[in-house]
C-alpha cells in the first residue's frame, strides 16, 4: 500500500487528504518508483482548485506531476527516453496527463522517467523538469542568445532561477527583479539583481545603458508587463508566463498551459529534457529548494506556497 495525496473536492489546500491505496504491479513499459521527493508546482493547485475545470467525475483526484525516487520494480520493455530502466535506478519523472506524484510509491510509464543526475539530491531533482522545461520554452520563444541582455521579472522564483542559469550558460547577460533580500542569491548565479517597484525602468536603464534585448515575465504583474514594453522594442521578444490578460492587450507572447496562454510549447519542453539533464549532471544547473514538508503535510506546503514568497522550490518528502 502507498500513502497518496488526493483532492476530495475543488477548493483550497484544505481539500487535500492523505489516503492508503494499493500500488499496481508494473506492466509492459512501466516501472514502480519509491518516491523520495515530489515537487510542489502552481499547476497542482490550479487543477484541484477548479481553476482549469470542475468536472465532478474527476473527484477525488490525485495530485502532483514531478517526483524523484528509486525504481523498485520494472515491467517488460521498461525503456525510458535515456535508455532501459532497472530496479535500483535513481530516477526523476514528470507527467502532466495523469497527476499522482504526491505519493510514497507510484507505477508510471517508463516514457516519463529519466535518470537522476548524481549531483542533485532527490529534493533538488524532483523540481528539475517542469520548471526547467518552462525556462527553456521562455528562452526559446524570446530568442535569447549570447550577447543579449535579458530582463527577467521574478528572477528569484523557481522558474526564474532556471531561466537565469540557462540564459547565463548561453552567454546572455541577465538583469533580474527580486526583493532585496534575494539579491545576494541572484548575484551568486551571475544575475545583476534589481529591486522591483516604482522607478524600476530607470534602475534597469542604469544597469543596461546599451538597452535590453528581451524580457521574460515570470510573476504576472502589471509592472512587469509595462516595464518590459517600455524597454524592449520588439514585442516578439517579450513573453509572459502569467499575465495573459495584459499580454493579449499588449501583443506579447503568452506561454504555458493555463487558460489564456497561446503557446503551450509542448514539443520544445519535452525536447528540453536531455539538455536539462546534461547541464544538471555537469553542475551547471541547480534547483533551489527553499523548504521541504513531509508528504502528510501537503496542505501546509500548499498554504505556504500560496503566500507567494517561497523564493525557490517547495518539495514534499516521501515516507
Amino acid at each position: 500500500m502507498a500513502r497518496v495525496v488526493k483532492a476530495t473536492a475543488f477548493g483550497g489546500p484544505e481539500v487535500l487528504a492523505v489516503v492508503d491505496e494499493p500500488v499496481p504491479a508494473p506492466g509492459p513499459g512501466e516501472v514502480t518508483i519509491r518516491v523520495e521527493a515530489a515537487a510542489v508546482n502552481p499547476i497542482d493547485y490550479k487543477i484541484y482548485s477548479g481553476l482549469l475545470g470542475r468536472d465532478p467525475d474527476t473527484l477525488p483526484q490525485r495530485v502532483g506531476m514531478e517526483l524523484a525516487g528509486v525504481v523498485t520494480a520494472a515491467g517488460p520493455g521498461a525503456h525510458g527516453p535515456a535508455g532501459p530502466l532497472a530496479v535500483g535506478d535513481e530516477v526523476i519523472a514528470y507527467r502532466r496527463d495523469r497527476p499522482g506524484a504526491y505519493a510514497t510509491e507510484v507505477t508510471w510509464e517508463a516514457e516519463f522517467v529519466v535518470p537522476k543526475p548524481a549531483r542533485l539530491s532527490f529534493a533538488e531533482a524532483s523540481g528539475l523538469l517542469l520548471t526547467g522545461s518552462t525556462a527553456v520554452h521562455a528562452l526559446t520563444a524570446t530568442g535569447v542568445r549570447a550577447g543579449d541582455t535579458l530582463l527577467l521579472h521574478g528572477a528569484a522564483g523557481s522558474v526564474g532561477r532556471h531561466v537565469a542559469q540557462l540564459a547565463r550558460d548561453a552567454g546572455a547577460e541577465v538583469i533580474g527583479t527580486a526583493s532585496p533580500r534575494r539579491h545576494d542569491e541572484l548575484s551568486a548565479l551571475g544575475v545583476r539583481p534589481v529591486a522591483y517597484g516604482p522607478g524600476l525602468a530607470d534602475r534597469v536603464r542604469a544597469l543596461a545603458p546599451a538597452g535590453v534585448d528581451a524580457a521574460i515575465d515570470a510573476v504576472g504583474t502589471d509592472e512587469a508587463v509595462d516595464v518590459s514594453l517600455e524597454l524592449v522594442a520588439d514585442r516578439e521578444r517579450i513573453a509572459t508566463l502569467a499575465a495573459f490578460a495584459r499580454g493579449a492587450e499588449a501583443g506579447i507572447q503568452m506561454l504555458g498551459t493555463a487558460p489564456g496562454a497561446t503557446d503551450r510549447g509542448d514539443r520544445v519542453r519535452r525536447q528540453a529534457w536531455p539538455r536539462l539533464l546534461e547541464l544538471a549532471t555537469a553542475g551547471r544547473l541547480r534547483t533551489a529548494v527553499t523548504r521541504t514538508f513531509p508528504l502528510a503535510e501537503a496542505a501546509r506546503a500548499h498554504a505556504f506556497v500560496a503566500e507567494g514568497h517561497a523564493g525557490g522550490k517547495v518539495v514534499l518528502l516521501g515516507g
